[in-house]
């Protein structure tokens, strides 16, 4: 061979190299041809790539001679191959097609062959493609082409088909190299299997096989993908230690692990360290990293990211999976406008949502029982040609469950069938939860024994649901049933059942059953959280059973459990009930210390013990407080402070506190409009009681009647005995239910003015709606006649009332 020169030589007298035209011809053979069609009419673009490969006359010259002539034998490119192939079922004869095939005889085309079908992902084909080429008799085992087969069964998931190929090659005499290694680690790290990992790692070390920056990456992963990132931290510090520097791709698999094993905070600390060795992240980087921050509840760091890798100069775009998780950011903290906001502004940017970006809009619908919008994302879905998965139709199932729509949820359900896909445990909770959302516990009862025949077992979810079910449902033997049920298929209460159960029990008054399975909760070492201590303080206080909210006070007190906001307010409300106010104001002023910010209830709490204290000066306050910390007060709390003014003696300011509601846009409650009559009646203020009942007329059958009467008795007090009873006729028309109070507080004013006619006409009105009036109704009037209406009147009013008495029900005597 010519050794060459910097100087040229003239073209006569160069010496040709060995080899370059076989070499320059095989080049051209396995290049790769890219070839674009377009069709601007229906705006489609696709880019293909070829690869013709050795054919006919590259073929050695005895096959050649040999099939020329036989028309079966085709000479098809690599590429022609590929196709042919992938069209047929890997159940057809595929060995037949490939046996016409003349490429066949030339052994080079085989790993381009083994290349090309195998990135197509296809294995079943591959595998049948790759058994053919085995018989071939020009067939030589190469390292490349089972480095090819491993790394296709690893992607499928397929380890021990990978390692059986590996064991497979070196009966072949061939040997494996780092790249063989590397397949089988990343096959067993998708399957889960890092120990497996590990020992080919020392596999391979025997071997005297450095290993390479990938291999230390693959085994990073294997032990990540399982969240063991402590063992992905000790791989990391011997892949330095061995020389081989970490890259950007070795922190993102360990910030995964961080993630995956639930260590959020560690992985941000782990970025920040990241971010000092100066390694500019990646957009998979920032992905982790806000997924971290949204899980911690660090809502605001996340956005801060998410804009600054949209800002024009930026090197890391975001893309669907940084989308996706904004998507489920502003679900979590309930901004629903913003996550269908986020989701435009993806498709405006020109990224195509995945099926996992759908799923997360409509769990975000979903979450707020919002039906309509979840079903309307989840046919856009099927419209942009994509099959809505099991997770789709599960967060359909929990939208209808939300929103109290079990029929729609058990369609959906069945519809998830017809289209072939196997519900799982979830889906079957969420269908118990639609039913239960709407005190259906026969149903939800019946799907816990449908999943059972389709062999899924149910679990605490499946328990907890029905128990929350039992206590919509106001159903004892049925919460005792459920537990029974759970005992006997061996599932073990969590502190998560327990809560359900204990607060089903509170909700349908069965203290002593909750107490029961609390203690039960304690002996069997069930951790007690604050939902617990929440459950039965708030529900001790419903019962009226202010001691034992106080005891349970204590014990979270004294187990360092973390009071919640419905805790201070209920144990405030205790105190007030039980006159300790003092007690009241120390915790109301260490839920401040602590730097929980009270809410409006547990205002309103504090309002309703300084209203049992009379303190009315001290409920003032609360409510500029109130206004001082921008928390805006609600009917019940402005009725409370009414209330406490009527009782101070101070009407005037109820009056006052009304025009505060309506530049504020309170509605006025039953129990507002009560101290307005009230305050009126105490200030004798008949021309604002007026416009009151103008304003409450059209709304009659909606008030309570004590309302109603407390209007009646205040026109009656005045003298208006014409009003009280024209308003009592209206009351009448609008269909309000009357009762026996209304008719009270009519005889007593008509009395009090000596109409006895009306009073006489008012028994026979309640003789008529059925209510039967009492003795002293009738001792009364008689006493009247008695005493003031003369004799002349006296009979006519004896006559009278004997006539009401006479009638067949009526009170048959007069003690």
């Amino acid at each position: 061979m010519a050794t060459f020169c910097h100087h040229p030589t003239p073209l006569s007298f160069r010496t040709p190299i060995v080899g370059a035209k076989k070499s320059s011809r095989n080049d051209a053979a396995f290049e790769e041809k890219k070839s674009v069609f377009v069709d601007y009419d229906k705006g489609i673009h696709e880019v293909s790539t070829s690869i013709n490969g050795f054919g006919k006359a590259e073929i050695p010259k005895r096959h050649r001679l040999r099939h020329e002539s036989d028309r079966f034998q085709k000479d098809w490119s690599v590429s022609q191959v590929v196709e042919k192939v992938l069209k047929l079922g890997h159940w057809d004869d595929i060995d037949g097609l490939l046996n016409r095939w003349l490429g066949r005889f030339a052994r080079k085309n085989f790993p381009v062959l083994i290349r090309e079908i195998t990135q197509k992902g296809s294995i079943e084909h591959s595998i049948r493609v790759f058994n053919w080429m085995k018989q071939q008799k020009n067939y030589c085992a190469r390292t490349d082409i089972y480095n090819m087969m491993i790394r296709l069964h690893a992607r499928h998931n397929r380890t021990d088909q990978a390692r059986g190929l590996f064991f497979e090659m070196q009966e072949w005499r061939c040997k494996p190299n780092v790249e063989t290694y590397n397949s089988l680690i990343n096959a067993h790290g998708r399957a889960g299997q890092w120990r497996w990992a590990m020992n080919i790692l020392e596999d391979m070390l025997r071997s005297a096989i450095a290993p390479s920056r990938s291999t230390y990456n693959n085994l990073i992963n294997a032990c990540g993908s399982t969240g063991n990132w402590r063992e992905a931290l000790n791989v990391s510090k011997k892949m330095t230690e061995n020389g081989v520097g970490p890259d950007l791709v070795t922190h993102n698999i360990i910030l995964s692990a961080y993630k995956t094993g639930t260590q959020y905070s560690k992985a941000l600390s782990y970025f920040e360290l990241m971010k000092g060795t100066g390694i500019r992240p990646d957009t998979t980087t920032y992905n982790i990293v806000i997924y971290c921050s949204v899980k911690l509840g660090q809502y605001g760091k996340a956005i801060d990211i998410f804009n600054s890798m949209r800002e024009k100069r930026s090197e890391c775009r975001p893309d669907v999976v940084t989308f996706t998780s904004i998507i489920h950011l502003y679900s979590v903290s309930g901004q629903i406008e913003n996550c269908k906001a986020v989701f435009h502004t993806m498709l405006a940017e020109g990224l195509k949502p995945n099926i996992v970006s759908y799923n997360a809009l409509i769990g975000a619908y979903a979450s707020h029982g919002m039906s309509e919008e979840a079903l309307s994302v989840f046919n856009e879905i099927k419209q942009n040609g994509m099959r809505p998965d099991v997770v789709s139709y599960t967060s359909l199932l929990n939208a209808y469950g939300r929103s109290q729509q079990p029929a729609k949820a058990r369609e959906a359900f069945i519809m998830m069938r017809k289209n072939k896909l196997k519900p799982n445990i979830v889906s079957y909770n969420a269908l118990i939860d639609a039913y239960g959302s709407k005190g259906l516990l026969a149903e939800a009862v019946e799907v816990l024994r449908e999943m059972e025949r389709y062999g899924i077992k149910p679990n605490i979810v499946s328990i907890c649901t029905l128990l929350a079910a039992c206590g919509r449902c106001c159903q004892k033997v049925n919460i005792e049933a459920v537990l029974y049920a759970a005992e006997m298929r061996g599932i073990e209460l969590n502190t998560i059942a327990y809560n359900s159960a204990i607060g089903s029990y509170i909700n349908i008054g069965e203290y002593d059953k909750a107490i029961s399975l609390y203690r039960l909760m304690r002996k069997k070492r069930v951790k007690s959280d604050s939902v617990t201590y929440t459950v039965l303080i708030s529900g001790c206080c419903k019962m009226s059973k202010y001691t034992e909210a106080l005891e349970f006070f204590a014990d979270m007190m004294d187990l360092r459990i973390p009071l919640t906001k419905e805790v201070y307010s209920s144990v405030i409300c205790a105190y007030g009930k039980q006159g300790q106010l003092k007690e009241a104001e120390s915790v109301f002023n260490m839920m401040k210390m602590e730097g929980c910010c009270p809410d409006v209830i547990t205002y309103t709490a504090m309002l309703h013990a300084y209203n049992a204290a009379g303190d009315w000066i001290k409920a003032y306050t609360i409510l500029q407080e109130m206004e001082a910390n921008n928390v805006e007060p609600d009917a019940m709390a402005c009725s409370v402070l009414m209330r406490a003014f009527n009782k101070g003696g101070e009407p005037s300011k109820v009056l006052v506190m009304a025009e505060f509601l309506r530049e504020k846009n309170i509605p006025f409650s039953d129990a507002i409009l009560y101290e307005m009559v009230s305050a009126c009646s105490l200030l004798r203020d008949w021309r604002t009681i007026t416009d009151l009942i103008k304003i409450m007329e059209p709304s009659f059958p909606v008030f309570s009647i004590g309302l109603l009467n407390q209007l009646l008795r205040f026109l009656g007090k005045s003298g208006k005995i014409e009003s009280m009873i024209k308003l009592f006729y209206k009351i009448v028309e609008s269909g309000a239910e009357i009762n026996f109070n209304t008719y009270s507080v009519l005889l007593k004013n008509l009395l009090a003015v000596g109409n006895w006619r009306k009073y006489i006409e008012v028994l026979q009105w309640m003789e008529d709606a059925g209510i039967k009036p009492s003795n002293g109704m009738y001792r009364d009037i008689i006493s009247f006649a008695q005493r003031s209406a003369g004799v002349q009147y006296a009979a006519v009013i004896r006559e009278k009332v004997d006539s009401l008495r006479s009638q067949p029900g009526s009170q048959t005597s007069i003690v």
